[in-house]
């Protein structure tokens, strides 16, 4: 009973992990530049939406183990993620980034902003796909058979390889801004609300890429 027990609980720890399942179907299906798309940024206080799209060859029978350790970004080291990167871009069959700057998100929105920048990463990649895994947003623009899913970063490897591409282009955008915008520390939290963040805020104001939509921004912005 308790080898049972044991061997469901691994059934259910390799289930969570990102897999090839729903690109294998899509496949079978007559699919096969199936592009993952997701995005990093969207709750920042500061800088840029950004998203990436990733093709990834479905036909290299190694691709599950050269990618192993691979998960939705938010749940790896900033290392692990970097070594990941290198990996993907070395691999797929295409990548591309898209990038919403800041008075983007506040003039049309994150969602739209969102939108925008994945059309601009499909519209990047080198090889056009033909359906499109995202996590959760759809694009009604984008004229594409597409599957949008809840935590699609946690199932699916292709978008969590784009997770891993859209992730780490961002933090070196942010740690760019820091060197124009030091008094920030945008190269420790990446423009996410953090308490030296607020205190930063409070001491200098905003700059050029805090999101003035957002709030504590949108309050600091009324009082002046």
């Amino acid at each position: 009973m308790t080898n049972n027990k044991a061997s469901s609980s691994l059934k259910q720890e390799t289930d969570a992990l990102p897999n090839l399942k729903k690109e294998i179907a899509l496949l079978k299906q007559g699919y096969f530049f199936i592009a993952g798309l997701d995005e990093a940024g969207r709750g920042a206080w500061a800088g840029p939406v950004v998203a990436a799209a990733v093709i990834l060859p479905l036909d290299n029978p190694n691709l599950a183990h050269i990618l192993s350790g691979l998960r939705d970004s938010k749940k790896l080291t900033p290392r692990k993620r970097e070594h990941l990167f290198e990996v993907i871009q070395t691999i797929a069959a295409a990548f591309a980034v898209g990038v919403a700057p800041a008075p983007m998100v506040d003039e049309i929105n994150v969602i739209g902003a969102t939108r925008y920048a994945m059309r601009q990463a499909i519209e990047e990649l080198s090889v056009a796909p033909d359906f499109l895994l995202l996590d959760h947003l759809k694009l009604p623009a984008v004229n594409l058979p597409q599957d949008a899913f809840p935590k699609a970063d946690n199932s699916s490897l292709t978008v969590a390889a784009a997770s891993v591409i859209a992730k780490v282009t961002r933090d070196r955008l942010m740690v760019g801004f820091n060197q124009t915008y030091p008094v920030y520390a945008f190269d420790r939290h990446k423009g996410y609300g953090t308490k030296a963040h607020r205190a930063a805020l409070a001491k200098y104001g905003p700059c050029p890429i805090h999101r003035m939509s957002y709030e504590p921004l949108k309050s600091v912005n009324s009082d002046q």
